[in-house]
């Protein structure tokens, strides 16, 4: 942990009033995150977790954000505790002066990371459907007339840190689908149907006791479902891609997964939803290879396959997740 982040962190708590600078003992940095700096911050033998957003994200290809954007993941985590307290962390406060938060520090026994848990094959428990019951909750509550949606008018925020880089930037890479993706991506940011996360991915989901906690919802804005939803099913099917042995049961899990989402769709017929995300979902399959992020546990000749899947549905698109379904590799 760099000098500068320790010292944030020591700002951070005394700026919050959860206790002086001096008092801290121990920062620690957290790994996993390629767009913030966070860490275990421990002080009068208690220890929190802070958080402060990357300018220059650290992955391969240049990418930078604004740093402001941990404002709208702040504001996601308060209206996801308004709807389901227990799929969040405890919230300790922001501060602008840091342009940062502090937030319950989770660890313990009984505590997993979903990707973790899905890379080790281990047997399922019913956390695609538990996953998928939250996200719906939380999607169907942001479309109530009441709802506040003043902290999230950051869709370009948003473009900046999903769109350009999944899908603007991978159609310039695969100019014969520059139309369908260029125009998926200009869809996605005219939307304002419900607040989303933004990066529903099993590395953002920890599982306590077998019900999930989302974390990094720095991309949250007011957006079309269809993304969240075709965000975490693309990672369950890039899965089965890298274990074909246990490529029925996540393809499963993504069929468990709409079903018990499809159930919470107060908003819209379920269908024109399906739609959306079945015609999404490819996009992002060749997004997560040949874009700015591409997932890191798939070798060469496997995303091969995964081009060769997503291509044509991405120029033809499936009706619906069913049809889609038959038609992967």
């Amino acid at each position: 942990m760099s000098t500068k982040v320790d010292q944030l962190c020591r700002d951070l708590m005394q700026s919050l009033g959860l206790c002086e600078r001096r008092d801290v003992t121990s920062v620690r940095p957290l790994a996993g995150g390629v767009a913030s700096d966070i860490a275990a911050v421990t002080f009068k033998g208690r220890t929190v977790c802070a958080k402060f957003a990357l300018a220059k994200l650290n992955v391969a290809e240049e990418w930078f954000a604004p740093v402001h954007r941990g404002r709208a993941e702040y504001a996601w985590l308060k209206a996801a505790a308004a709807v389901d307290p227990s799929c969040v962390p405890a919230l300790l406060g922001w501060s602008d002066t840091e342009n940062g938060f502090a937030m319950e520090f989770i660890a313990g026994a009984g505590i997993f990371l979903w990707k973790e848990t899905l890379l080790q094959a281990a047997p399922f428990e019913g956390e695609a459907v538990a996953v998928a019951n939250v996200l719906g909750r939380l999607h169907s509550a942001s479309t109530a007339g009441y709802f506040d949606r003043a902290p999230f008018d950051n869709a370009a925020d948003f473009d900046q840190l999903r769109l350009d880089p999944y899908l603007r930037f991978t159609a310039g890479r695969h100019p014969v689908l520059a139309a369908p993706m260029q125009a998926m991506a200009e869809a996605l940011l005219q939307s304002r149907i419900a607040l989303i996360h933004g990066d529903v991915s099993p590395k953002n989901i920890l599982l306590r006791d077998g019900q999930p906690i989302f974390l990094d919802a720095e991309c949250a804005t007011m957006g079309d479902p269809a993304f969240d939803v075709a965000f975490c099913l693309n990672h369950l099917l890039l899965k089965s891609y890298h274990m074909p042995a246990h490529a029925a049961r996540l393809r499963s899990e993504a069929a468990a997964f709409w079903g018990e989402y499809a159930a919470r769709v107060t908003w819209e017929p379920a269908t024109r939803i399906e739609a959306r995300v079945a015609a999404l979902l490819p996009m992002l399959m060749l997004a997560r290879i040949d874009g700015k992020s591409p997932v890191e546990y798939l070798d060469e000749a496997t995303r091969g396959r995964v081009r060769e899947a997503a291509v044509p549905l991405i120029a033809t698109p499936a009706p619906d997740l069913a049809s889609f379904m038959n038609q992967l590799t």
